[in-house]
């Protein structure tokens, strides 16, 4: 198995891709979608970061972090957001999917993939990319035809706030650089 090394930066903001085990639509359920924000609330709560943006999706979620100056471990809050929203959901009459024997070693359960896709945001330009991304993602998925009618978005907050006009798809360029699915 490949040592796969992570490009962490003390401060820096990241783009996340995190997926259910298999693709199952886990999120499509009211309670492991509290489940799932009750898990980011503790989380933040003990080691802080900024979530810019994120979107969740029946399968998946996307999401933009800004870390605190002199903090690179966005590998350990992953990780407690994920066990967190594990020991949630199975306790709460959620189910695993079969693991290998190795995951099983590990202690690891059939909820989420074992790894995620992270990619260092490198100017503002990028960071607003992955934003549009990120809000119009049900749209590339198929499951609106307008991101506003996601209620699963940041793109609300950011309307509210004043950060997006409403009828910013209509002049909002995706480049081709923003993948991670």
């Amino acid at each position: 198995m490949p040592n796969y090394v992570r490009w962490r930066e003390d401060g820096a903001t990241y783009f996340f891709t995190v997926v259910a085990q298999g693709r199952r639509r886990l999120f499509d359920n009211e309670a492991a979608r509290k489940i799932l924000r009750r898990a980011f609330v503790e989380v933040r709560q003990r080691w802080a970061f900024d979530m810019f943006a994120c979107v969740l999706l029946p399968d998946h979620l996307h999401c933009v972090w800004a870390l605190p100056p002199g903090d690179d471990d966005f590998p350990l809050r992953w990780a407690n957001i994920k066990r967190r929203f594990t020991q949630g959901y199975l306790s709460s009459g959620g189910t695993a999917l079969p693991v290998t024997d190795s995951r099983r070693r590990h202690n690891e359960r059939g909820v989420w993939q074992p790894r995620y896709w992270e990619h260092r945001v490198r100017d503002e330009n990028e960071m607003y990319a992955y934003r549009d991304y990120i809000h119009l993602n049900p749209v590339k998925h198929g499951y609106v035809r307008d991101p506003l009618d996601w209620p699963w978005s940041s793109v609300h907050r950011h309307l509210q706030l004043g950060w997006l006009d409403r009828d910013w798809t209509a002049w909002t360029p995706i480049t081709t650089y923003v993948v991670g699915e």
